[in-house]
């Protein structure tokens, strides 16, 4: 069994507050016994990409490993949890959307990279973003196997196709949705069907609160590998939502007992994938 926590919180100009408020969050999950905690995209900061043309983005990215991964490591080791960031990452001259997976004894598991990068109102985020040079990958916890996928590469099947091939339990998604952003229904219908059709759990935890030129929605929310949601955070809220995931579905999901069985990869590759 898996006990997860999704912090789903608004961020204020002030990067150290928003820093503070995260720690404090983490730990009083961590306390409730999470044993795996997510933050949304870029949960410390402002979000960069709804404003065109920046001057020079890379004064906002910071390094990882850095001073933000290192707080989170402290807290981490000393309650024995896995811990899942989101945050603008600068490596030499090239800067990244990034989730760095903190592991149980503080140490970094590695970071995931988004691949997809959008280019569209109020998301003007080629002009911050290298994609992602670091593939899928899937990380082995004392808690079960995870993945990442941020944001914008959860609209596309081959990525959350390749995060089932390599054996993830459940997919974390740091979010940054807006209110009113797809047709009614979507958000979830999208993230639902991507979890029946792989067989794992889906988290995504969503940015929240009134920022200058976005509205972010909440609503985060957790799947089963049925394609059910079996937790979800309100609409406008800054809370912290758990959810307690048996693993053992993943294994008796019909993902795993049939689609993933019965898949014609052979046939795929003349077909362009």
């Amino acid at each position: 069994m898996m006990k997860i926590a999704l912090i789903q919180q608004s961020c204020s100009e002030n990067k150290e507050a928003n820093l503070k408020k995260g720690l404090d969050s983490a730990r009083k999950a961590a306390e409730a016994g999470a044993n795996v905690i997510c933050f949304a995209e870029l949960a410390f900061e402002p979000f960069y990409p709804q404003f065109q043309n920046p001057d020079n983005p890379s004064e906002f990215a910071e390094s990882i490993p850095g001073k933000t991964t290192d707080v989170f490591s402290k807290l981490a080791k000393e309650f024995g949890v896995v811990i899942i960031l989101n945050l603008y990452e600068k490596d030499g001259a090239a800067l990244f959307d990034s989730s760095p997976v903190i592991n149980t004894d503080g140490s970094i598991l590695g970071t995931t990279r988004m691949v997809h990068i959008t280019e569209y109102a109020c998301f003007h985020e080629q002009q911050y973003y290298t994609p992602g040079d670091n593939g899928a990958p899937v990380y082995e916890t004392p808690f079960g196997k995870i993945g990442i996928a941020i944001c914008y590469d959860r609209h596309y099947p081959e990525y959350m196709r390749a995060l089932a091939l390599a054996g993830a339990d459940v997919v974390f998604i740091p979010q940054a949705g807006s209110v009113g952003e797809w047709p009614e229904g979507l958000y979830e219908a999208e993230v639902r069907t991507a979890a029946f059709q792989n067989g794992y759990f889906v988290a995504l935890c969503n940015r929240v609160g009134e920022e200058p030129k976005l509205t972010f929605a909440g609503e985060s929310f957790v799947c089963n590998p049925a394609g059910e949601i079996i937790a979800r955070a309100g609409e406008g809220t800054e809370e912290i939502l758990y959810a307690e995931l048996d693993l053992a579905e993943v294994h008796r999901s019909h993902a795993k007992k049939l689609f993933l069985r019965d898949r014609r990869a052979d046939l795929y590759r003349d077909w362009g994938f």
